[in-house]
């Protein structure tokens, strides 16, 4: 994430009202709930995550231990426990 500079945005005012609560302090302004977009919404990476989940599943379904998913998808062997619960979930619904 960038910085803005306030000068190139804000009106003189609103900097000296803003300087009066955090006078050299960099700030986070959050965005309205109405503009506010889910994670993953503006790339590819969230389908990806749920293709290598799927592809997790199954092959834990096709009998590979816990261990092997760790190990061949570079995660945690928690992780993968995790996935596995969430795809066999979701896979019920």
């Amino acid at each position: 994430m960038g910085y803005i500079r306030a000068e190139e945005i804000l009106p003189v005012e609103v900097i000296e009202l803003i300087q009066k609560y955090v006078d050299g302090t960099n700030i986070y302004i959050p965005r309205k709930q109405e503009n506010r977009q889910e994670w993953g919404s503006k790339t590819a990476y969230r389908c990806e995550l749920q293709n290598r989940n799927g592809a997790i599943y199954k092959d834990y379904l096709s009998g590979m231990t816990v261990h092997e998913l760790a190990n061949s998808y570079y995660l945690s062997e928690k992780s993968i426990q995790r996935i596995i619960k969430q795809e066999r979930q979701s896979n019920v619904s």
